[in-house]
This record gives C-alpha cells, sequence and structure tokens, in this order.
C-alpha cells in the first residue's frame, strides 16, 4: 500500500510540472491518478505536508514570482498564465504567500536580484583564475562537505525554485570526478527522535547530473552510524524535473545525532527544496542500508577473480 501511495503522489507531481500553465484543477489531478479526491488528498497531505491543490497553486505562484522579477510582462498577463482569474485575485494569493502584492515583489526584489547576480557574475570570474578554491559559501545553516568538495560550488538559486523564493544547488566544476561528491548538510541532536521512525523528504531538480540524491544518517555517541541511506541504490540521474523524494530510517534509542543532506557525484547539478523532517509510524519501510545486513551478499563469489562484473562501493558516501 506505502508504494502504491508513493506512486501516486509521483504521478501527481508530474501532472503538475506539466500543467502549470493550463487549466487543470485538483478534480482534474485525482481523475488522471484514478483515485478518489478524497483518498488523493489525504496521502498527498501525508507525504508532502501540503495538499495537491495548495501544491499546485503554490507551484504557479512561484513561478510567476520568476517572471515577476526577470521578464517584464504585464502583471495582468503573468496572473492569466498562471490560470488565477484575474489580477485581483492573483495579487490576493500572491501578498497572501508571499507577503507583498506583485507589484511591491517586483520593485521592491529586482534591484536586489541584480546585485545578488552580480555578486555571482564576480564569483565566477574569480572560480576561473582559482579553480582549485571553493569561494562559494553555503546557505545559512548549511555546511559543505564531501571527497573533492572544492570541485563543487554551493549557494542559493532564486531562478530554479520549487516554492517560495529560494533554493539550494551543487554544481560541479570541469574537473569534477566521478568518484568525489559534494554535499550540502546539516547535523542536529538525536534527542527528539529516539525511539521513533524518521523520514526525510524533499524535492530534487537535476540538470545532466551523474549522481545526486538525498541522504540521512543516524550516528552513535563514537559518531558510527546506526543507519544510513543516500539513494545511491536509486539515484537522481541525468536532466530531471522537480520531484519529491524520500529517505526512512529508524533512530536508535542509544543515537546520539542525526546527519541529513543532499549529494552530488561527478559532473551536473543539482537543486534541493521544500525540505521535511518527521516522524512517521512503522507502517512507512525504512530504506537503511545498514541495519540487518542488507549490503552482505548471501555467500562469498569471485574467489578465482574470473567474474569481471564491476561492484559499485559507492554505498559508502559521507
Amino acid at each position: 500500500m506505502w508504494l502504491e501511495h508513493k506512486r501516486w503522489v509521483e504521478d501527481a507531481i508530474h501532472y503538475i510540472e506539466h500543467h502549470l500553465k493550463e487549466d487543470v484543477g485538483f478534480e482534474d489531478i485525482a481523475k488522471h491518478i484514478a483515485v478518489s479526491r478524497y483518498h488523493l488528498h489525504r496521502v498527498f497531505q501525508d507525504h508532502i505536508g501540503v495538499s495537491a491543490a495548495s501544491y499546485l497553486r503554490e507551484r504557479r505562484l512561484s513561478e510567476a514570482a520568476i517572471d515577476l522579477l526577470y521578464t517584464d510582462k504585464r502583471i495582468l498577463d503573468i496572473s492569466l498564465e498562471y490560470r488565477f482569474a484575474g489580477q485581483d485575485s492573483f495579487t490576493r494569493s500572491f501578498k497572501q504567500y508571499y507577503g507583498f502584492t506583485p507589484q511591491q515583489y517586483r520593485k521592491g526584489f529586482r534591484s536586489f536580484q541584480r546585485m545578488e547576480d552580480e555578486q555571482a557574475l564576480d564569483q565566477s570570474k574569480s572560480q576561473e583564475v582559482h579553480q582549485h578554491t571553493n569561494v562559494s559559501e553555503p546557505p545559512v545553516g548549511w555546511m559543505v562537505t564531501g571527497v573533492y568538495p572544492h570541485q563543487y560550488t554551493v549557494g542559493i538559486d532564486r531562478k530554479i525554485v520549487n516554492r517560495g523564493t529560494a533554493s539550494g544547488t551543487i554544481r560541479a566544476g570541469e574537473s569534477a570526478h566521478v568518484q568525489g561528491f559534494g554535499t550540502l548538510m546539516q547535523m542536529f541532536k538525536a534527542d527528539l527522535y529516539r525511539g521513533k521512525r524518521l523520514r526525510l523528504t524533499g524535492f530534487l531538480k537535476s540538470a545532466e547530473a551523474h549522481m545526486a540524491g538525498l541522504w540521512l544518517r543516524i550516528d552513535g555517541k563514537d559518531e558510527e552510524p546506526l543507519a544510513f541511506d543516500n539513494m545511491m541504490n536509486r539515484a537522481v540521474r541525468g536532466t530531471t524535473e522537480w520531484t519529491s523524494y524520500e529517505v526512512v530510517l529508524d533512530v536508535a534509542e542509544n543515537a546520539h545525532a542525526v546527519a541529513f543532506g543532499v549529494l552530488l557525484s561527478g559532473p551536473g547539478q543539482v537543486w534541493v527544496d521544500s525540505i521535511r523532517l518527521e516522524e512517521v509510524d512503522l507502517s512507512v519501510p525504512t530504506t537503511d542500508t545498514v541495519e540487518g545486513d542488507q549490503t552482505l551478499p548471501e555467500s562469498p563469489r569471485n574467489l578465482d577473480f574470473e567474474d569481471d562484473t564491476v561492484v559499485d562501493f559507492r554505498n559508502n558516501y559521507i
């Protein structure tokens, strides 16, 4: 049942992403998924934290906000393009979500955005001179680490956004090696989640990514990993649209810390947005790659070294 519900959510998000500028609503989404409105509302809310109807409205508002900053389209045209009944309806929804009217938002943030773009250009020029120095700054509250992290640039993106006004991003430099990776991460005390099942969800979007994914790790007092998953057995690859992903782990009673983040291995770029951490019940299966010896084979293999099948040891990331 859990896998079926996950598929409903994935199909709903995919449908929404392809119909942001079309005259569709919640009933159309439910009809496309072939489930009742009641069930879709409950399942989507559980997985994403908002209803499918709210998600559709917020995605339209986010794309409209980008048009306000980066185009000279009339506010009326933007409101109609994103299927609002008119400029008044759009203005009410926009102000409720962002705290500004569309006109205030465009006027107040355009100059701020130009300053950010100029800083990004200066930073890009500086990086061309110092190719082996990571000149980017992580978003507030986040840190950068990994293997060869200097080969990656991290930061905030205000042009490619899932919801709200910004997303986090990791971009590989030209020298990024496929055996290395860069990650944006956080770590906090496990106290509130001990003895509970914890789910990390977030939206990822990628461009020509070698491998990317969310990751979650539960550490003991001596920093030994008690549970871990980095999505490398279901990695995000290539160019993808905004998609919701999740990692689920049990937090042991002796857990000391919880670490989580997003990683990019090798070339490409990945964006992350709308991250949530929440307790779930035992009906939600874990995705752990540590506990239960899930990564161990049933028996020895290739003792004569004649099997040339490539084995991927990258489950050891982070």
